[in-house]
């Protein structure tokens, strides 16, 4: 049986791994090791990041939330209860876009929480 010899499959590995290092400053996107472990790390960030984003977003919809429904005499706690009890089924991000952008709509859904919670 004859040997196995990588060829082109080393290559377009390493093509791929310079190609995403592209950009990178001095070995890092010119050596094939150092760029590894540059692009490596990178997407390790990238993957972290895209989690954070989302934590993030979520606390700024919160914060929202609150602010609009505190200006109705409503915590938030007491809000979302009352949402919920109403069986009203809207995620943080729609109420926060109501409470920015449509006040009426919101003070609404802040009645119907009100009276959920009565």
């Amino acid at each position: 049986m004859p040997r196995a010899k990588r060829g082109n499959k080393r290559l377009q590995r390493r093509k791929k791994i310079l190609k995403l290092a592209k950009g990178y400053k001095m070995t890092k996107s010119k050596l094939y090791r150092s760029a590894k472990e540059s692009v490596e790390r990178a997407l390790k960030f990238a993957y972290i990041g895209r989690r954070i984003k989302k934590r993030d977003y979520r606390s700024l919809w919160i914060v929202r939330i609150n602010a609009a429904a505190r200006q109705s005499g409503l915590s938030y706690s007491q809000f979302m209860r009352g949402i919920k009890k109403s069986g009203i089924l809207l995620d943080r991000k729609i109420l926060a876009n109501l409470a920015v952008t449509d006040e009426l709509g919101f003070a609404k859904l802040v009645a119907q929480a009100k009276q959920a919670l009565a």
